[in-house]
């Protein structure tokens, strides 16, 4: 079977005429035999999809041609078999949920932090490690002395801060997440509230375990991801959900259940 690329990918930037373009997109990676999800919204692209390495070349080439999404942010990984079964362009009020307004990573962002600098700031003892994610996707792999907000949701995250004690105990604060959208918006979140160092993962741990050698790495685990794969090793294949600790599944939402095992779509 033909090798499938799968891209993760996203970018912050102003869509006042996102409508428009969900049809030609859809119609676009539908001619492709592309599946997976992508999210429209006034504030930019948000999706993983999936197909074989020509297609998803092709796709990159038409979504970068547009000067809005030149600069778009992608990762890659393969997989042995397509882990999305349809193809969906949706619309929406954000490309990933937090229900802040203030918090608008067009305007404002934190200091982003190449992976091969990630391991030298987060050893810092002046440095508050903050995952951002769901606690269900933490319970398949963290980076070591991360602190978990135990949130369910992402909107979740920024009752969360405002309540946080960890995040009175030191001066600087770095954050992540599974491909840097979420820890993007976080630091906006954070910045907004008045922090004054605020750093987070560029390019997420996708992009930390593409670039940092096992043996030099932080990360523990396996990176769960939302779809049939369940999560990626630290060579970004594909685990089908071996390995995974038992109390990961036993947490997982229903919906998610449903996404990781085909029967649903994010």
């Amino acid at each position: 079977m033909p090798e499938i690329k799968i891209a993760a990918l996203y970018k912050f930037v102003d869509l006042e005429s996102h409508e428009a373009l969900r049809e030609p997109l859809l119609a676009f990676c539908r001619s492709r035999s592309i599946f997976g999800s992508l999210l429209l919204a006034r504030e930019g692209i948000n999706g993983t999809v999936a197909g074989s390495p020509e297609a998803i070349g092709e796709l990159l080439e038409y979504l970068r041609s547009d000067e809005r999404f030149a600069e778009l942010d992608a990762k890659f990984s393969y997989a042995a078999r397509n882990p999305f079964k349809r193809m969906k362009v949706r619309l929406k009020k954000e490309i990933v949920s937090l229900g802040v307004a203030a918090a608008d990573p067009r305007r404002r962002v934190g200091t982003y932090i190449a992976p091969e600098d990630w391991n030298a700031l987060v050893s810092d003892p002046d440095v508050v490690l903050v995952d951002t994610r769901n606690d269900y996707e933490v319970a398949f792999g963290r980076f070591q002395g991360a602190v978990d907000p135990g949130t369910r949701s992402f909107r979740e995250f920024a009752e969360w801060v405002r309540q946080a004690k960890e995040l009175e105990e030191k001066p600087r604060v770095a954050m992540y997440c599974t491909g840097g959208i979420r820890c993007e918006k976080a630091t906006a979140l954070l910045l907004s509230e008045g922090f004054e160092e605020v750093y987070h993962l560029k390019g997420g741990i996708l992009n930390y375990l593409e670039k940092m050698p096992e043996a030099e790495s932080l990360w523990s685990g396996s990176c769960f991801v939302f779809d049939e794969r369940i999560a990626v090793d630290h060579d970004l294949a594909p685990t089908w959900g071996r390995d995974a600790p038992r109390d990961a599944f036993e947490i997982l939402p229903s919906d998610v259940v449903d996404t990781a095992t085909g029967s649903g779509n994010r």
